[in-house]
């Protein structure tokens, strides 16, 4: 298989982890390129569910090398709990999975620093972060204060965590939180840094070798492109670059040898946490979507919003990340639809916009522009082919796939493996 980029091409939650998980047959290498814990993976083989939150989806596949790259904030503790999961229940992580030296740690303060700013923000400037600490953890990295995991496993950890802690001290009494308790810390970390440390290495000369010798690459994103730090619906995005030029950033893999981009894209659209979301509906069909869909966040368990297929964003980001294909997923929750609607523009003051604007007082004000179409009502989950599809659930695929100018790769019409029909990739 090429050298593949699958991302999130909406608010992420489209289904990414299933996909990964598809995909992963025909790939000898798994790398997760950005993010932190806030994301979560659901895959689901034969009648096991996992989800991963720092771990690629690629370790559920034995044999397959699985890479965690420098472009993520990784929280030791939990990656220590996801690996103990596995291995519980029979997947083992052992000279299989490899975490960069050059990523950077998530602290406990990192979350309490998360949690508190995020507590004092008016109602109508609230992120809706998942305060897993992600954000404070990326901007430690930005001002060049930030502890990477390399640290981590040195032998001088505890006197770079010592003078860290000076400086959070103060930025915790500034925001009337509790200080930390150093010793405690002290002691947790460096019981983590003993376990961790046979996983911890230069992922970079190692992934760039694998590809010189011929394997191929798959490069896992999390969240969605309307996420990403610079692209997304800015402020209300993740803290990192969700898109596929994040990948080559996140991993240190040049450009040229990624081959390709598949954008996971939802039959309708989802988003969790504050923001502007034009098509979103408050309404019957919107619980539909969300009951049917299980739209409840793999990492929150928090209920998703949900609404109609947006075009503007898939169109926008097929752009920002050159897909070649769309991966497109749950169409057996539109299944008892009698009437589906398509956001094709938007509308502001007057104003027709074909392309997603950056401000997000416009965004919030912009009104849906939809088209119809009739529903297929029947069940899709068991078909295999998309030739057997409903002929009106045919059409509303291929409509998608026209107005947002993307060929359609694979398309899922449930949660497992089986549930997959491949199409061009």
């Amino acid at each position: 298989m090429p050298n593949t980029v699958l991302m999130g091409a909406q608010w992420g939650d489209e289904g990414k982890g299933k996909i990964i998980d598809v995909m992963t047959k025909e790939s000898d290498v798994v790398v997760r390129y950005q993010g932190g814990n806030n994301a979560g993976h659901t895959v689901k083989v034969g009648d096991q569910t996992y989800v991963l939150h720092l771990l690629p989806s690629g370790i559920l596949h034995p044999g397959k090398v699985c890479v965690i790259g420098n472009g993520l904030v990784i929280d030791p503790v939990s990656l220590l709990s996801e690996i103990d999961e596995l291995e519980k229940r029979g997947i083992s992580t052992i000279n299989r999975l490899f975490v960069s030296d050059r990523a950077h740690v998530v602290f406990p303060y990192h979350r309490m620093l998360d949690a508190g700013r995020e507590s004092k923000l008016d109602a109508g400037r609230k992120i809706g972060t998942t305060q897993r600490g992600i954000g404070p953890a990326y901007a430690d990295k930005v001002a060049r204060t930030g502890i990477r995991m390399g640290d981590l496993v040195a032998v001088d950890f505890l006197s770079v965590l010592d003078s860290r802690l000076e400086e959070v001290q103060k930025a915790l009494a500034y925001l009337s939180l509790p200080a930390v308790d150093s010793a405690a810390m002290r002691q947790t970390f460096m019981d983590v840094a003993r376990r961790l440390a046979p996983y911890v290495c230069d992922t970079i000369p190692l992934l760039n070798r694998l590809i010189n010798e011929g394997n191929s690459v798959l490069f896992e994103g999390a969240q969605g492109t309307m996420l990403d730090v610079d692209f997304g619906t800015y402020p209300f995005v993740t803290s990192s670059n969700a898109t596929a030029g994040g990948a080559s950033v996140g991993t240190g893999v040049p450009p040229h040898r990624i081959n390709r981009v598949v954008g996971v894209i939802k039959a309708y659209t989802t988003r969790v946490g504050e923001g502007p979301f034009p098509t979103e509906l408050n309404d019957p069909t919107g619980e539909t979507m969300r009951k049917v869909g299980h739209e409840f966040g793999a990492t929150t368990g928090r209920p998703r919003r949900c609404g109609w297929f947006d075009a503007v964003v898939g169109r926008y980001s097929a752009m920002v990340n050159g897909c070649d294909y769309w991966a497109m997923t749950k169409l057996d929750v539109l299944d008892s639809l009698p009437v589906l609607r398509i956001c094709t523009t938007y509308e502001c003051d007057g104003r027709r916009y074909e392309n997603v604007p950056a401000d997000p007082r416009v965004l919030a004000r912009c009104k849906p522009v939809y088209e119809e179409m009739p529903g297929w009502q029947a069940e899709t989950s068991n078909v295999t082919r998309l030739e057997d599809l409903p002929p009106k659930a045919r059409a509303y695929v291929d409509r998608l796939c026209a107005v947002t100018g993307v060929k359609l790769g694979i398309l899922s019409v449930g949660p497992g493996r089986h549930s997959t029909i491949r199409v061009a990739c």
